[in-house]
Parts: C-alpha cells; sequence; structure tokens
C-alpha cells in the first residue's frame, strides 16, 4: 500500500482535524496499519473511542466507512455475500416459460450475486481504499473468526461458484474488540494491536469540550476530575469517554455549571448501568456535595 501519511504526527494532526483526539501510540498504529497494509485489531473498554477511531479516519482520508457489526450467529452471507434467490427463482420461471434450460453456471453469476461488507470493501474501485469497520469481532463466534482468515492475510475471499475475488488496493481494515472473550490466535497474528487505554484527565477534558461545546469550563473540569474518581471504585461497568460526553451533554442541557446540585442525580442514568453502579456512583456524587459545604 502506498504511504498515505509522512508519520504518526501526521495521523494525529488529520485526526484533530476531524475533532478526533489520538495518543502518538494509537497515531503510531494506525500509521503503521496503513503503511504496511496490515488490518489492525483494536482493544480497550467500551466508550474508549474505538469504534469512533475507524469513522474519524476515514472521513481523514474522504473514503468510504464501511461497517459490518457483529453479533451472535452472524454468517457468511451477511458478512462476505449472498445469492439473491429471489431473482434466482424469477430466472428460472422466466426459463421455463421459454423452454430455456438454465445451468448452475447460468444461476450462479455476478448477475445474482449481491455484496455484503467484506466483498464490497474488496471490489470497491474508488481513488483510495475504504475504511472496513469490523465492529466488536468479539461478539461473533469462533466460527466466524475463521471465515475472516483468508480475507485478513490476503485482502482476498473465495466464492466457489466464481472462484477468487482480491482487492486491487488493500482496504484499511480496522477490527475493535472488548475482549468479552478471547480471540483465536490465527486471527491476532494476522493484525497489528493496539490497546486504547481511558484518556488522562488533559485530553479527557479536550475531548469533553470538542464533544459538547456548550458546556462551560467548570462542568467540564468538575465532570473530569469525578468521572477519574468514579473509575476507581468497584463499579460493574467504569464510565467510558462515550458516557462521559453523555453526561456532560445532559448536565449541559440542565444548565449546570458544576456538580453540587440536587437535580444532577438526574443524570446518572447517562454513566451508571446497573442499580448497584448507581449506588455507588450517587454515593460518591453526594460525598463530593458534602465536601464542597464543608469547604464552604
Amino acid at each position: 500500500m502506498n504511504q498515505i501519511f509522512a508519520d504518526a504526527a501526521e495521523v494525529q494532526r488529520r485526526l484533530d482535524d476531524m475533532d478526533y483526539l489520538v495518543d502518538e501510540g494509537t497515531a503510531s498504529a494506525l500509521f503503521f496499519a496503513l503503511t504496511l497494509g496490515q488490518p489492525l485489531l483494536l482493544e480497550g473498554e467500551p466508550g474508549v473511542g474505538k469504534t469512533t477511531a475507524a469513522k474519524a479516519l476515514a472521513r481523514a482520508l474522504v473514503t468510504p466507512l464501511i461497517r459490518l457489526q457483529c453479533y451472535e450467529g452472524l454468517t457468511a452471507s451477511e458478512a462476505l455475500y449472498e445469492w439473491n434467490y429471489q431473482r434466482q427463482l424469477l430466472a428460472i420461471r422466466l426459463a421455463e416459460s421459454r423452454r430455456d434450460n438454465l445451468t448452475d453456471a447460468d444461476l450462479f453469476s455476478e448477475e445474482f450475486l449481491q455484496e455484503r461488507p467484506i466483498l464490497r470493501a474488496i471490489r470497491h474501485s474508488g481513488p483510495m481504499p475504504p475504511v472496513l469497520l469490523i465492529d466488536e469481532i468479539d461478539r461473533a463466534d469462533d466460527e466466524f473468526e475463521a471465515l475472516l482468515f483468508e480475507f485478513l492475510g490476503e485482502s482476498s475471499i473465495t466464492i466457489p461458484e466464481l472462484g477468487t475475488f482480491t482487492a486491487k488496493r488493500r482496504p484499511i481494515v480496522v477490527l475493535t474488540s472488548n475482549r468479552s472473550r478471547d480471540l483465536h490466535d490465527a486471527l491476532r497474528r494476522r493484525c497489528l494491536y493496539h490497546w486504547i487505554d481511558f484518556p488522562p484527565a488533559e485530553r479527557a477534558a479536550e475531548i469533553l469540550r470538542r464533544s459538547v461545546p456548550a458546556a462551560n469550563e467548570p462542568l467540564i473540569r468538575s465532570v473530569t476530575a469525578f468521572i477519574g474518581r468514579v473509575r476507581l471504585l468497584d463499579l460493574d461497568k467504569a464510565p467510558g469517554m462515550a458516557e462521559a460526553i453523555d453526561w456532560v451533554s445532559a448536565l449541559s442541557a440542565l444548565g449546570a455549571t458544576d456538580l453540587v446540585r440536587e437535580d444532577v442525580v438526574r443524570t446518572l442514568s447517562t454513566i451508571a448501568k446497573t442499580p448497584d453502579d448507581c449506588d455507588a456512583i450517587t454515593g460518591a456524587l453526594g460525598h463530593l456535595g458534602r465536601a464542597h459545604g464543608a469547604t464552604a
């Protein structure tokens, strides 16, 4: 693959222009994936921006984003390709009415082939390769992972009736995983790898500023500090940046300038996702209010 970015610093700048802030490690992982033409597996907690990385990259490169959302039971016909059985049936009926004979080669031709995300990425003919996002690969079955090996290793897929389709230009492939299960070693070997951490306070605050421009600075600082403390609690699901953005948006809609307000509790559904977490975060918010009262 031709070099798209000069270096990792340019990746940071271009993604910054898309309002997606990355650290040097993430920028380097994206740079090497693009330069080497290798798939990139991004892992990390939910809500740290793995999916957004692929979306921002597609915008920065002005190229289509093709997304394959994984789930349990995902099949080749939904991810790679499928035959248009209704059109095949109509063709058979039309041939019968004309007393023509159709062969398998007539029915299983490109005329009846339906592209799904992976085949669409392989056959893309634009000036820039598309970004193929294989999102939450850990939610798919082990069997589906095996279907990806040929594509991840060779940028090709084989359709028994038509042969092998190989991309003229390798798609930019980003896989994401929340580590809900272990991925197969064979899949990992075919990918570059990067773990995305929850951002440090300064970068988290800047992400909030860009994501919720209506929020005032005292609120941004309060939320950043509080989320940092909450993430140290023993929670079922620690809030990520996606939840922090939702919370700031809700607080901003209330007109809040800080967290020491009784109605702030009404917004906790944006960051607490289980009853136990809601109790723990409510307790932490109460401690914050008492500490503020003691120093007032």
